[in-house]
């Protein structure tokens, strides 16, 4: 077993290196800098390990590697450095963000009890799941927030009245494993203040929850309690890459421990299929089993309820980079007895060029589906191809064979806002420091006739009533549907598309904002309720002229949604034999509860719910 584990004298320390030459262990008193005992490890076969009796309850630890393997092109790698356990459970370093702290080190200390008081998983039903993906320092980080413990897991806590009162039952956490905020050494242009690794795709180690958001036992009580109200807990998480980058002369763990064996290399160096640099050795049968050792750690120490696998296509390809039929990664997380009853989710491309929407070499995998994404974005602002489209709200059974397993999505964390969306023609990156060249240059988005900010009333109201008409199409379609946070309210983050580094009122949710827009907040909160409601049967019936902007269709023939997506109002003759009633109409909640005739009148870039009685 690799890691350490408590003997009855002392602790054992075992740790995996196929290339280094001699390996050895040291032991810190908390904040020493230099160790109370360090110790050479014997080899058996590449596994190194060693016995040490005698020690304290609590200590730090390190290895130090030595090795006559390099970084490739005439760098070589300097034994006298402290690497961190890949298999470490607990770290040191700073508590509170961009702090400064201590070199990096493995924590061994008693475990405090924690009550669990019988929690158990939700086991929500596929087809009755509702996600939102969320930011756990940008959720209460703002004074807005007034949160007790701001920025923090206990802080959500404070705010999962607001989830419910949502109505979404699940939590999709953006990365909460370790990483180092302040590896973003760019500087914003516009105001002189540091950027950060924000987001936290960048992991430094795949067993510690991020300590700057709370200790382990802070987000075992965030767990119980979103739980108690039936919300399940998604991890997003990043095993394609880790921190340690493409510079030679940056290194804390796996390229000091066993460079060649973690990581992908060719005869340029880093073979870079993640974007960062450096792409980590997914099916070499080491870090396979470290991939699932963290993942079942998740799973029966934090009682997780699902992981979506940021850049999954990277964890498809082989020791030489090649995609593989079956790869035996993917085979061992599908097949583990420990894993079997949570929910998978591959964003199922990579950044070299492997594309597997709707082809993700598992049965056990859903995906999330960037075409539904497109599709629509180009429907609501009239650009659409009305047959692709229904296929998309039907689940996009030209790509999965069962609705369930596409995750739909009109936004995430990576691109626009939903207010974005229908507020900017251009992204507007410029406080990312890199003069615009970053994010994504296609956006289907649509501005409404103004570029950002704007007082005309007319826009104003068109881009509300455009926002309400992704939601329509989004929560009333078949598929799992995720919702960005902060989109409830239309959070904007002033066309910045790709606000990775931003620690600031760009990414955190605003809550007053949300006050001023509860009318929207309250629409959203109406078509989760609907689709919950409604959205069970699958006999759906198309029910608009082949040709003109109206698409409608019926759901259980008790159901009818219907979009206009010309600047044009249009009527739309409804089905004989049921007598309808307006549950939403996108123009006006005004119409909420009318009688309808034989027909309606939709008005220009509108939506409609109506209700057989």
């Amino acid at each position: 077993m690799l890691g350490v584990s408590k003997t009855d004298r002392g602790h054992h320390f075992s740790i995996f290196s196929h290339n280094a030459t001699a390996v050895s262990v040291r032991l810190f008193r908390a904040g020493d800098r230099d160790p109370f005992i360090e110790k050479p490890l014997e080899r058996s076969g590449d596994i190194w390990s060693t016995q040490i009796e005698g020690t304290p309850k609590t200590f730090e630890y390190t290895y130090r590697c030595d090795g006559p393997y390099d970084f490739g092109k005439g760098h070589l790698f300097n034994k006298d450095v402290d690497l961190i356990d890949p298999y470490a459970k607990r770290l040191n370093g700073a508590l509170k963000w961009n702090q400064r702290g201590y070199p990096t080190r493995g924590v061994v200390m008693p475990l405090p009890p924690f009550d669990w008081e019988g929690d158990f998983r939700p086991m929500i039903p596929l087809d009755e799941l509702v996600v939102y993906e969320m930011h756990v320092r940008g959720f209460t980080r703002d004074e807005s927030s007034h949160a007790k413990y701001p920025g923090s897991f206990l802080g959500v806590i404070e705010k999962i009245p607001h989830l419910i009162e949502l109505g979404i039952n699940a939590v999709e956490l953006l990365p909460i494993q370790t990483f180092n905020e302040r590896e973003n050494l760019t500087i914003n242009p516009e105001n002189g203040k540091r950027l950060f690794n924000y987001w936290g795709y960048s992991t430094e180690n795949f067993f510690t929850p991020m300590n700057r958001y709370g200790t382990p036992e802070d987000l075992k009580m965030l767990i119980k309690m979103l739980h108690r109200h039936n919300i399940e807990v998604l991890l997003d998480v990043v095993y394609n890459h880790t921190s340690e980058g493409s510079q030679a002369d940056y290194y804390h763990s796996f390229r000091g421990i066993d460079n060649a064996t973690y990581y992908m290399m060719d005869e340029e160096g880093y073979c870079n299929y993640s974007g960062c640099g450096n792409t980590l050795n997914c099916n070499h049968p080491i870090v396979q089993q470290l991939i699932i050792d963290s993942l079942r750690t998740f799973v029966m120490e934090y009682h997780i309820d699902g992981f979506r696998f940021d850049l999954a296509s990277i964890l498809t390809r082989g020791l030489d980079g090649h995609p593989m039929t079956h790869p035996p990664l993917i085979d061992r997380i599908t097949r583990d007895p420990i894993l079997a009853p949570i929910k998978l989710i591959a964003e199922s491309w990579d950044l070299g060029g492997l594309y597997q929407v709707g082809s993700f070499p598992s049965w056990k995998f859903g995906e999330w589906n960037d075409q539904f994404r497109d599709q629509i974005r180009r429907f609501i602002r009239g650009a659409g191809n009305k047959n692709s489209v229904k296929n998309k709200l039907m689940g996009s059974p030209d790509l999965f064979s069962s609705s369930n397993k596409s995750y739909n999505f009109i936004t995430i964390h990576d691109g626009f806002s939903m207010y974005d969306l229908v507020s900017y023609n251009q992204k507007h990156n410029e406080m990312n420091g890199e003069n615009n060249r970053d994010g994504c240059e296609h956006n289907e988005s649509w501005n409404c006739g103004v570029e950002g900010v704007t007082e005309d009333v007319e826009i104003a109201m068109l881009r509300r009533r455009q926002m309400c008409n992704f939601f329509v199409a989004l929560l009333l379609s078949k598929g799992i549907p995720m919702i960005l946070m902060g989109d409830e309210y239309g959070h904007t983050k002033l066309g910045n598309n790709n606000a990775w580094c931003q620690d600031n009122p760009l990414n955190y949710f605003l809550w007053d904002e949300l006050e001023k827009n509860r009318t929207l907040f309250h629409f959203v909160a109406k078509i989760i309720k609907i689709r919950k409601t409604h959205l069970k049967g699958n006999r759906v019936r198309w029910c608009s002229p082949i040709e003109g902007p109206i698409l409608a269709y019926t759901i259980e023939e008790t159901l009818l949604v219907a979009f206009n997506t010309s600047a044009h109002a249009c009527v739309l003759d409804l089905p004989k034999g049921q007598r309808w009633n307006c549950l939403v109409d996108s123009l006006s909640l005004e119409k909420e509860g009318e009688p309808i005739a034989s027909y309606y009148t939709l008005a220009s870039y509108s939506s409609i719910v109506l209700v057989a009685t």
